[in-house]
């Protein structure tokens, strides 16, 4: 149990919905507490599939940056037996993927039983393994650093989640001297209450003559709220969540508005790519005005579609995507700003005027974009 902060109790306060969401997200990016909670009892004695079952949770259900705990168990009798020790970061083994990780796991699991323990007082080990969990997130909470979510690893033949005061027709081997065969003992009751109080959702799977079950805690906090001077009242979870929240919040809304800008850009640049331009193109005769449209992709022949003077092509007004180019034939000349086009020329602005020569005299073709 870390001593930095204060011993948590169980909240009867229960937690809003989107609460839960924001101790989930403020999770989301963060490893998780893993227990491997081992019964060393002779009655268990792990065989050779349930250490192949541990060994590949350890291999393939952990994750990088998850904290595990290795937490033997057995009676609470001996003094010279393992116990149930309170979990506390210290006594993390970090796991970050890689196979060193792995086997430092693996080398610290007791996995030889022994005929000398036994009487195993499951309903402690439950109480103090998530008691101790909690405390985590709760030193976490005032930290105001991010919350994880937590799972226990059960190998034992004992009884899980039981109801408070554990007869021996449920479970023979808790000691007639434990306060937690008493319904009412002030162990019993804090047991209920933190099974109440922590999300639990259970799995399990019978191998040989014990079970290997999982308890999945979602992320969670105790709240408490109090009155507070002038009407008002203040929490532990809201002000976290704010602290916690404000910044990636922010960060998402901005990148939405940058996708949702970034969308309508593109919408409208794939429209405009969609609609023909319309060209009217005035030259220096008389005639009436010529109106000519030009898709994406498509040309217009200077001296076949579009009139201009001589009895050839000069060029070609092309049109890729949004970018209107010149490409000249070289069978007649033609001018774009006071020069000679020899090459692909890229044609700027709405209003385009282009020289045609014809007979030793310039005739000026002026083109406007729609």
């Amino acid at each position: 149990m870390n001593s930095s902060c204060s011993k948590v109790v169980p909240s009867h306060q229960l937690l809003s919905d989107w609460q839960k969401t924001g101790l989930k997200l403020t999770s989301s990016h963060q490893g998780r507490d893993v227990v491997l909670a081992i019964d060393l009892t002779g009655s268990v004695r792990l065989n050779d599939e349930g250490r192949l079952r541990l060994k590949q949770i350890i291999q393939d259900s952990l994750q990088p940056g998850d904290a595990v705990y290795v937490v033997p168990f057995a009676s609470i009798v001996n003094p010279l037996q393992p116990q149930v020790d309170c979990l506390s970061a210290d006594a993390a083994i970090p796991f970050g993927g890689k196979p060193a990780d792995i086997e430092r796991i693996l080398q610290a699991l007791p996995l030889k039983s022994s005929d000398a323990l036994q009487n195993t007082d499951i309903q402690i080990a439950e109480s103090t393994i998530y008691q101790g969990l909690a405390q985590l997130n709760q030193c976490r909470l005032t930290a105001n650093k991010s919350i994880r979510s937590q799972s226990v690893v059960w190998l034992t033949d004992a009884p899980l989640l039981t109801k408070p005061g554990i007869a021996s027709n449920i479970w023979v081997e808790t000691p007639a001297t434990s306060p937690f065969r008493q319904q009412n003992s002030s162990e019993s009751k804090e047991r209920q209450e933190w099974i109440d109080a922590l999300p639990l959702q259970m799995r399990s799977q019978k191998i040989g003559n014990y079970n290997l079950s999982v308890v999945d805690i979602a992320p969670t906090v105790q709240e408490f709220c109090t009155p507070a001077p002038g009407g008002q009242e203040t929490c532990l979870i809201n002000s976290y969540l704010f602290q916690q929240l404000w910044l990636p919040i922010l960060v998402s809304f901005l990148g939405i508005l940058t996708t949702l800008a970034g969308g309508m850009w593109w919408f409208r640049h794939w429209r405009s790519l969609q609609q023909a331009w319309k060209l009217t193109i005035d030259d220096e005769s008389d005639s009436e005005q010529q109106i000519c449209y030009l898709r994406n992709r498509q040309k217009l022949g200077i001296g076949s579609e579009i009139e201009c003077r001589g009895h050839d092509i000069r060029g070609y007004l092309r049109r890729e995507g949004n970018k209107l180019f010149l490409e000249p034939s070289g069978e007649l000349p033609i001018h774009y700003q006071n020069s000679p086009v020899t090459k692909r020329q890229l044609l700027t602005g709405r209003y385009i005027r282009l020289n045609c020569p014809h007979q030793s005299r310039d005739w000026e073709l002026t083109i406007v974009i729609n």
